[in-house]
């Protein structure tokens, strides 16, 4: 038991935690973007809300966000763990040092991505999780489901709301550029033939993901979105 503790309190262990919990979010993030981007069919959020009551209301779902949180929060530990890990390991930096000949630097920039997604995140769990899984939405759209679209509509009209989301949203993209490919690679999932592939999804998966999310404050502020 206390060698099974070891292995994952291990750099290799920490790194293979990072790795299972960052594709569960990977695979948590498709869902969530294609039920909000339901607002795009720009018919007052009423399938938006029909979508939102179906994960609010299934079983299934709500076991599984009990999953989902303890995997973020065990993705978020890790993650500190190797950035503190990293910097003790290199207490005095190079006076030369030329880090993009062996990396990008949002590879060498996760700390800090990662603390900006945090930020971001205890945010927008409070104005939209929290509401809708605790404290309760008080409106109704006209199919009698929680108007969580009236709530979205509220809180993107502030532009300092805004802009937060959208900073979050460049932030999660060149997070996820190091972090999808990274996951697969520490699974032990690396093949000269497939590696390449994997890369290039995880790119344009970075992109889609990141500007669809932005998209939606940006849209609903403009009145792109009514």
């Amino acid at each position: 038991m206390a060698s099974f503790g070891n292995a994952f309190s291990s750099s290799i262990g920490k790194k293979l935690i990072m790795g299972i919990t960052g594709l569960f979010l990977i695979l948590f993030l498709i869902v969530h973007c294609f039920i909000n981007s339901l607002i795009f069919l720009n018919d007052g959020g009423l399938t938006f809300n029909l979508g939102a009551n179906f994960m609010a209301t299934n079983w299934l779902i709500r076991g599984s966000e009990v999953i989902l949180m303890l995997g973020l929060l065990l993705h978020i530990v890790q993650g500190l763990r190797l950035t503190l890990q990293n910097q003790a390991a290199r207490p005095i930096k190079y006076a030369v040092n030329n880090g993009n000949a062996n990396s990008k630097w949002y590879s060498r920039s996760m700390g800090l991505l990662g603390t900006l997604l945090l930020i971001f995140l205890i945010v927008h769990l409070s104005q939209f999780w929290v509401k809708s899984r605790f404290t309760g939405i008080p409106n109704e759209d006209i199919n009698g489901h929680h108007d969580l679209y009236g709530v979205m509509k509220e809180a993107f009209q502030n532009i300092w709301v805004v802009v937060l989301y959208v900073l979050a949203m460049i932030s999660l993209a060149y997070h996820l550029l190091h972090g999808f490919a990274s996951a697969f690679q520490t699974l032990g999932w690396n093949h000269r033939k497939y590696s390449p592939v994997i890369k290039k999804v995880g790119i344009w998966y970075s992109i889609i993901i990141a500007l669809l999310f932005a998209a939606m404050p940006v849209a609903i502020y403009t009145g792109l979105i009514k």
